[in-house]
């Protein structure tokens, strides 16, 4: 399909929101949340030191480690060029405002949810990097991302329409309905270990790094119960694509994603548990998640759409 300019900057962005969180999930993993103690500036500077030597005088030098700042900094930067690209797809989604301006409508709620994302992301850094605040600002980037999908896809809904017979588009339907809400259900409990844990890490005397998790208790444990959930409504949505639906590549293809995805979250969630929160894993925990959901919001969003077929064969 060949993408016109609103496509690719919009899809440019999508790409560069999934890297952001890739980002912010090293920013945690890496503890640089408050590698940059002010906001918007950096140790009081535009372009933030690299040597103790460069700390303005008002800064304590135990606040400074160079790969701690560069990295909470390299995560504004992103965000500032994601601002700039989502400032672009929503004044070229101007040329959709009459045709289809659904197009128009989401890409200028991508530009308001931007504006409040660098607020909060200020706010975030202001309260020492309070829990609640470090969530909603994650689920604040998933709203970004769909939001921007959402946007493509009505722009070019003509191109990407796929046919399936009623029966099937109607199972495919509940099932990645179910997915889609046990996704976020699983993000909502996942949210609450991970602010469980930031509670234990910042306690006074922190336990052992490798004894947090067991420490969260019935929350941990039902978030780790409920990806049986997820894994059925995948292994659905994978079956009913891969052996119903036999001529709509594009779904065959996105549900093997799909399922490819949620075992790769089940993996790192086994690999976060029992062998004490490697970094790499969370990172990788964190950044399948929003490619899960990306592709979950894409396969609803074109089985919602596909043209139905009264009668099979």
């Amino acid at each position: 399909m060949k993408l016109n300019t609103y496509q690719k900057v919009a899809l440019s962005t999508v790409a560069a929101t999934i890297f952001l969180i890739f980002v912010g999930g090293l920013v945690r993993a890496s503890g640089a949340g408050l590698g940059c103690p002010d906001w918007p500036k950096c140790f009081g500077m535009w372009m933030p030191p690299i040597s103790p030597a460069e700390l303005p005088n008002n800064y304590d030098l135990s606040e400074f480690n160079v790969f701690k700042t560069w990295t909470e900094y390299v995560n504004r930067l992103i965000g500032v060029i994601i601002g700039l690209l989502i400032t672009v797809t929503f004044a070229l989604s101007f040329r959709y405002r009459k045709d289809k301006p659904k197009v128009l409508y989401s890409s200028a709620t991508a530009f308001v949810l931007v504006l409040v994302q660098g607020w909060l992301g200020g706010q975030v850094v202001l309260t020492g990097l309070r829990e609640w605040l470090i969530t909603l600002h994650m689920l604040l980037a998933m709203l970004i991302m769909v939001t921007l999908i959402y946007g493509v896809f009505r722009a070019s809904v003509d191109e990407l329409r796929i046919t399936l017979p009623n029966q099937k588009r109607q199972w495919l339907l509940v099932m990645v309905a179910i997915l889609f809400f046990c996704s976020f259900i699983q993000i909502g409990l996942g949210t609450q270990v991970r602010e469980a844990i930031d509670v234990l890490k910042n306690m006074t005397v922190s336990p052992p790094r490798d004894t947090w998790i067991s420490e969260v208790g019935v929350v941990d444990n039902i978030h780790r119960s409920f990806s049986w959930l997820v894994l059925i409504a995948g292994g659905g949505i994978l079956y009913i694509s891969r052996w119903w639906v036999t001529d709509a590549p594009r779904i065959r293809k996105i549900g093997l994603i799909i399922f490819g995805l949620i075992l790769l979250q089940i993996v790192t969630g086994i690999g976060l548990y029992y062998l004490g929160l490697p970094p790499v894993y969370q990172v990788v925990h964190l950044t399948g998640i929003a490619f899960l959901v990306a592709f979950e919001f894409l396969f609803l969003l074109l089985v919602l759409h596909a043209d139905e077929v009264p009668v099979e064969g």
